[in-house]
């Protein structure tokens, strides 16, 4: 946070419009700060902090943490954001002081959430991306726009539409974006009727603002399933070797990815590979159907019926629009 406010104030307020991107990685594991953050939360704790929390579910019911301990992990969780709020105000105060507010946009976004003990998980293992993970916080500043909250459908990919939107760019290739810009200014009520969400060889989910449907592989294999990747040799798993992909081999093909003339090596995966991580710790067959504007808590799954099939139809029109390959059609059984 300090280098990016040193750089605000090197290279702001140019004549030339500027992008600076802060990617704060922290709130990530492990827990851990320095003082005066440390243990902040949890004063009564003896022993050393927990910082590291399990990727688990049925975590305090299986024994795999203490309700005591899972306290203690969400604490220091806690700890950590309030670490990183205190900076980035430092940031925000930099802001201030040059005036930027009046012609720069601010975007203040993630990628994910993670579970603390939500339905008693912990980390971000193999289960549909409930609304603790999956539902993402997005504040925007945009000049001459007063303060409001838009309830709309948006997604990650919508950020990079709405900077080319921004600064009155064309991509060079296909995006799947749309720009925020006309729901932030009232021109719009909403800019998308469904968003597509998941992790690579788990769940697909498709959201229509108010349904969200996760839509499991029907075969206990996974399969058919490819991964289509240009960072084979860069991928990093920082000592973590259970996270190493598999090495392609000869039935790997240079493939592109659709819509656009970019090359990717696609491995494609057959029974009896071994799979990327992501794609273990998850049961087939299990697909979920939650309305949440009538429960937000995700109790109830509405398989079943005409509400079903509304939204498998909208999963098939949404993966078609993204040209979806033909084996993700296959792996979760949609024809």
């Amino acid at each position: 946070m300090n280098a990016a406010r040193r750089w605000l104030e090197q290279e702001a307020n140019r004549e030339q419009p500027f992008l600076l991107f802060v990617d704060e990685f922290d709130p990530h594991e492990p827990f851990d700060t320095p003082a005066p953050w440390a243990n902040r939360y949890d004063p009564d704790w003896k022993g050393p902090l927990k910082i590291w929390p399990p990727y688990s579910t049925d975590t305090v019911a299986s024994g795999v943490l203490t309700a005591a301990e899972a306290r203690h992990v969400r604490a220091n969780y806690g700890s950590k954001l309030s670490m990183i709020d205190h900076w980035f105000g430092r940031l925000l105060d930099t802001v201030d002081a040059m005036d930027l507010w009046r012609d720069t946009a601010i975007i203040v976004c993630t990628d994910h959430g993670h579970y603390l003990g939500e339905r008693d998980i912990f980390g971000k293992p193999g289960v549909p991306l409930y609304e603790p993970l999956g539902h993402t916080p997005l504040f925007v500043h945009l000049p001459g726009i007063e303060p409001g909250v838009r309830h709309a459908l948006t997604t990650n990919v919508d950020l990079n539409a709405t900077l080319y939107d921004l600064f009155g760019l064309t991509p060079r290739c296909r995006t799947h974006g749309r720009s925020l810009l006309p729901l932030l200014d009232g021109r719009a009520t909403q800019i998308r009727e469904w968003a597509l969400a998941g992790v690579y060889g788990r769940w697909v989910h498709v959201l229509d603002g108010r349904r969200k449907y996760a839509r499991a592989p029907v075969s206990a294999d996974n399969l058919p399933l490819s991964l289509w990747s240009n960072r084979w040799s860069t991928m990093p798993v920082h000592g973590m070797p259970r996270l190493k992909l598999p090495k392609p081999d000869r039935r790997a093909v240079i493939d592109f990815m659709p819509g656009s003339d970019i090359p990717v090596l696609r491995q494609p995966f057959a029974p009896g590979d071994r799979l990327p991580y992501w794609c273990h710790q998850q049961s087939s067959d299990a697909h979920c159907l939650y309305d949440l504007g009538v429960d937000p808590g995700e109790s109830e799954n509405r398989l079943g019926g005409a509400e079903e099939r509304a939204m498998l139809e909208l999963l098939h029109v949404a993966l078609t629009e993204i040209e979806a390959p033909a084996e993700q059609f296959r792996r979760l059984g949609i024809r």
